[in-house]
């Protein structure tokens, strides 16, 4: 089974893309990257990556002067981990009823519809897994 992944909120979601995108870093090169794109303070910025290093969803490398934050998670696990999550508290855990509403809307655009059909036609059954074809 799958290691359990802590739930992250939105603002930490911020603060792991950035370390997603280079690691490891330091808190104060975290906090550049963040007020790049937030108007976030230093200390609110230090205050995620304590959360997230508690959740154990961040490591620290304290062998050097200044401590370093790395990712535990990859993003594709966090990712899933929170597709999950929503799948459980919105749709009862089912795929096919979220899917089934996204395509009965008309949110999909004829290109989408092209491209999920080729997705799922790419897809092996689980009959196939199973080796009963």
């Amino acid at each position: 089974m799958s290691k359990k992944i802590p739930s992250i909120s939105e603002a930490e979601w911020e603060v792991m893309k950035v370390l997603w995108e280079k690691a490891p870093q330091t808190a104060n090169e975290v906090i550049l990257s963040l007020q790049e794109r937030t108007n976030w303070k230093p200390k609110t910025v230090r205050t995620l990556l304590d959360r997230l290093v508690q959740k154990k969803v961040v490591g620290v490398n304290q062998n050097q002067k200044v401590y370093t934050f790395f990712p535990l998670y990859s993003q594709d696990e966090c990712q899933h981990a929170e597709a999950q999550s929503f799948l459980k508290r919105i749709y009862g855990g089912t795929l096919k009823s979220m899917l089934v509403q996204f395509i009965q809307g008309d949110s999909l655009t004829d290109e989408d519809i092209k491209e999920l059909r080729s997705i799922l036609n790419k897809k092996p059954s689980r009959k196939t897994y199973e080796g009963k074809e």
